[in-house]
């Protein structure tokens, strides 16, 4: 009896510390929106760029475009989404390896570096967020 009375304890202490590791704790995951859409650059698909859309705070969530030019976005590379709020967006050509010096996105800065795109995000699943570039 005595045995057995051990044997509990020892069993409920060891799994004592994994009550709880489910989700029922604090998770520093924002709310995320499912968010799709597709890219066009002077009426024709931009395939194989990478759309990044950064929140106000935390982290941004990216995705890449297919041969349609459509994208769907990731959280931190895992989860599918981005944070619910305001993002500005950034559409990028990407590159192996750093950039060459001198080197030019075919993309103009005015959808990347110098971003003038923006989007909100709800949570749930979302209308498709597309986006048309000009290349002038």
């Amino acid at each position: 009896m005595f045995r057995s009375a051990a044997l509990l304890m020892l069993l409920a202490l060891i799994t004592s510390p994994l009550v709880g590791c489910g989700g029922g704790g604090a998770s520093d995951q924002p709310e995320l929106g499912q968010v799709s859409g597709t890219v066009t650059m002077d009426g024709q698909p931009l395939p194989n760029v990478t759309v990044s859309f950064v929140p106000e705070t935390g982290a941004p969530s990216n995705g890449v475009t297919d041969e349609a030019g459509k994208y769907e976005l990731t959280y931190k590379g895992t989860e599918r989404g981005a944070a619910v709020g305001q993002h500005k967006v950034s559409i990028t050509t990407p590159t192996e390896g750093p950039p060459a010096p001198g080197y030019k996105d075919p993309i103009p800065a005015k959808y990347n570096e110098n971003t003038t795109l923006t989007a909100t995000v709800a949570a749930g699943d979302n209308p498709p967020i597309d986006f048309t570039l000009e290349s002038k």
